[in-house]
C-alpha cells in the first residue's frame, strides 16, 4: 500500500517534471556536504557544477556522474542543495529530478521512490582514531564496548548492533558532526563508506579507518551498499540514466572515485 501510494503520487508529479526537462534543465539534489561523493567550494573550475541558490559550485563524485546525465539528455546540470532528510521529499515534490547523493536503494527506500542501475559499489568500514584503543581491530568482536555512531536516517545506523557488545551512541546529522564526536573523544567510531572513509581520514591524519574481511565484518545485501540515482516512479528519465551509467567502466568508476578524493577542498586546509 505504501508503494502504491508512492506511485500514485509520482504520476501526479511527471506534469511538473515534464516542465522543468522542457525548459532544458536538470535538478540534482545532494548535500554538498559529503565528500568524496558530493561538497560545496566557492570556485568554480572544470570540475564543477553551479548551486541553485547562488551559495558556490559543488564537485564530487555525484557531480561528476551527474555531469554526465545531463550531458546524455543534452540539459544543463543544476545542483540543488538538499539536506538529507529532504532529499526524498524534495524529489516527490517535483523540486528536484534526480537524488545523486551517495544513496543506496534500501528495500524501505524502495517503497516510496524508484532507482536507477547502481552507478557505484562500496563496503562498510568504521572510522577512529589512531592513537585510540581500536586502531588495531580486525573483526567485529574487535569493537565490543566501543561507543560508535552513524548519520542520521541511514543504513548506516542499522548495522551499528552487529558489533557484539557495542554501546549504540545516537546518530549525528552529518559526517563533519561525527568527526568532531570522534576527535574529541564522545565516540570512539563510526561508521562510513570506503570512499567517505578515504575522504575523511586524508583530511584528518589522525583518523584511520578498519576494513574487514567478508566473514568477519558487517553483514548488509548488494542493494544497501550499493549506491544508486534516485527518481519518481514512473521518471521518463530512467531509461537514458541507465544507458549512460552502463558506458562508464567499472575501472573509470573507480578513477573518478579517486580524482575527486584527491581534489576535496578539506586536504587544502
Amino acid at each position: 500500500m505504501k508503494k502504491l501510494i508512492a506511485v500514485l503520487l509520482a504520476l501526479t508529479l511527471l506534469s511538473s517534471v515534464g516542465a522543468a526537462l522542457a525548459e532544458g534543465t536538470l535538478r540534482v539534489g545532494m548535500e554538498c556536504g559529503y565528500a568524496p561523493y558530493n561538497w560545496q567550494q566557492t570556485e568554480e573550475n572544470e570540475y564543477t557544477a553551479r548551486i541553485a541558490d547562488g551559495s558556490g559550485f559543488a564537485d564530487g563524485y555525484d557531480v561528476q556522474i551527474a555531469r554526465r546525465i545531463a550531458q546524455a539528455l543534452g540539459m544543463e546540470l543544476e545542483i540543488v542543495k538538499t539536506d538529507w532528510d529532504g532529499l526524498i521529499p524534495s524529489v516527490l515534490a517535483g523540486n528536484i529530478d534526480l537524488i545523486i547523493a551517495g544513496m543506496s536503494p534500501t528495500a524501505e527506500r524502495k517503497m516510496t521512490i524508484d532507482f536507477t542501475d547502481y552507478y557505484y559499489q562500496s563496503e562498510l568500514v568504521v572510522v577512529v582514531r589512531k592513537d585510540g584503543p581500536y586502531a588495531n581491530a580486525t573483526k567485529l568482536e574487535d569493537l565490543s564496548g566501543a561507543i560508535i555512531c552513524a548519520q542520521l536516517n541511514t543504513f548506516h545506523d542499522t548495522v551499528i548492533d552487529q558489533i557484539p557488545g557495542v554501546i549504540h551512541d545516537m546518530p549525528r546529522e552529518t559526517f563533519p558532526a561525527m568527526i568532531v564526536a570522534l576527535r574529541s573523544g564522545a565516540v570512539d567510531g563510526y561508521i562510513a563508506e570506503r570512499p567517505g572513509a578515504e575522504a575523511d581520514t586524508l583530511a584528518n591524519p589522525d583518523l584511520t579507518y578498519i576494513k574487514f574481511d567478508a566473514d568477519v565484518g558487517f553483514q548488509a545485501s548488494e542493494d544497501d551498499t550499493a549506491i544508486s540515482i534516485g527518481l519518481v516512479y514512473g521518471s521518463p528519465l530512467k531509461d537514458t540514466i541507465n544507458q549512460t551509467l552502463a558506458k562508464i567502466s567499472e575501472e573509470e568508476r573507480v578513477q573518478i572515485m579517486l580524482d575527486a578524493t584527491a581534489r576535496q577542498p578539506l586536504l587544502a586546509e
